[in-house]
C-alpha cells in the first residue's frame, strides 16, 4: 500500500509540474518583453503631417495654372511663364519659404488634377462660388472683377445702366453680362467676346457693352489711346482666390496670411499696377 501511494503521489506531482509549465508559456506569449515593446514603438508610423509641413519639407509649392490666359497667366515674348496670377503665386511661395513649381494645365482638367493631388493649389482666376465651396477651400480673395458699362469716349447720352434702354449693347450671348444689359432694356447685338464688342463700339456700330472690368483695365494698359471709357459698374464683383482641396487648413491660412502681408506692404499694389494700372483687390 505504501508503495502504491508513493506511485500515485509521484504521478500527481508530474501532472501539476506540467500544468504550471503550460501556464508559464502562455503568459510569455501574451505579454511581450519590454525590449520587444520598445522595438515596436520605434517602428510605428509617425503622426501624419499637415500639408503645410509637407510642402515646407519638400521645398516646393506645386501650382496649377493655364499659361494661356493673358494678362493673368501666359507666356511673354521670350516664352517665359508670367502674368498677374503667376506673380502673385511666386510671391506667396517666397513668403512661405518654398520654390514655386508650375504645372500648366488646361482649364477643363485643372480641377481633376487638383482632385488627384498632382498639385497643391490652383492660381488661375478661379471665382469663389457656393457650388465650388462644397468641394474646395479658398484663400482670401486676391482679385475682384466687376461688371462695367463701357461706352465710346465721346458718348454723353449713357451715364448709367438705366440709360441702356433702347440702345444697342454688344454682348456675348453665353455670358451672364448680357443679362444685365437685357434687364436694363438694351437691344442685344451678339458678339464673340470682349475684343469684338470693343471693335463694334469704337466703329460706332453699337452704343455700349456690359463687360468685365479687368478686361477693360488690361486693354487700357495695352492701348491707352483707345477711345472708350467706363461710366458705371456693378458694386458686387466676382472674387477669385487660390483654390485647395478641403482638409488643408494650415496651408490655406498660410497663403491667406501671405496675401494679406503683400497688400499691407505694397507688393500687391505694385503687381496690380504692372498689369492693370490700378488696384484690383476691391
Amino acid at each position: 500500500m505504501k508503495k502504491l501511494s508513493l506511485i500515485i503521489l509521484l504521478a500527481l506531482t508530474v501532472v501539476l509540474v506540467a500544468a504550471c509549465g503550460n501556464n508559464s508559456n502562455n503568459n510569455t506569449a501574451a505579454e511581450p518583453s519590454a525590449a520587444a515593446t520598445e522595438g515596436a514603438a520605434a517602428t510605428a508610423a509617425p503622426a501624419e503631417q499637415n500639408s503645410l509641413d509637407v510642402i515646407k519639407a519638400s521645398g516646393k509649392l506645386r501650382i496649377a495654372t493655364e499659361g494661356t490666359y493673358a494678362p493673368f497667366t501666359f507666356h511673354d515674348t521670350d516664352g517665359k511663364l508670367t502674368g498677374f496670377d503667376v506673380e502673385i503665386a511666386q510671391e506667396v511661395s517666397k513668403r512661405l519659404g518654398v520654390e514655386p513649381e508650375f504645372f500648366e494645365t488646361q482649364w477643363d482638367g485643372i480641377f481633376a488634377g487638383l482632385d488627384a493631388k498632382r498639385f497643391d493649389v490652383i492660381f488661375n482666376e478661379v471665382s469663389i462660388t457656393d457650388e465650388r465651396k462644397v468641394k474646395y477651400d479658398f484663400s482670401d480673395p486676391y482679385i475682384v472683377s466687376k461688371a462695367v458699362l463701357i461706352v465710346s469716349a465721346d458718348n454723353e447720352d449713357i451715364k448709367a445702366f438705366a440709360d441702356l434702354k433702347g440702345k444697342k449693347a454688344g454682348q456675348s450671348l453665353t455670358s451672364n453680362l448680357s443679362e444685365i444689359a437685357r434687364e436694363n432694356g438694351a437691344e442685344i447685338v451678339a458678339t464673340d467676346g470682349f475684343n469684338q464688342a470693343i471693335d463694334l463700339l469704337t466703329s460706332g456700330r453699337i452704343d455700349a457693352t456690359v463687360n468685365d472690368g479687368l478686361s477693360f483695365l488690361d486693354l487700357k494698359k495695352q492701348k491707352p489711346d483707345v477711345k472708350i471709357k467706363v461710366v458705371d459698374e456693378i458694386a458686387d464683383g466676382s472674387q477669385s482666390a487660390a483654390t485647395f482641396l478641403k482638409g488643408n487648413d494650415e496651408l490655406v491660412k498660410a497663403v491667406s496670411d501671405a496675401i494679406t502681408e503683400m497688400k499691407s506692404d505694397g507688393t500687391y499694389l505694385k503687381i496690380s499696377e504692372k498689369y492693370f494700372g490700378a488696384d484690383v483687390s476691391k
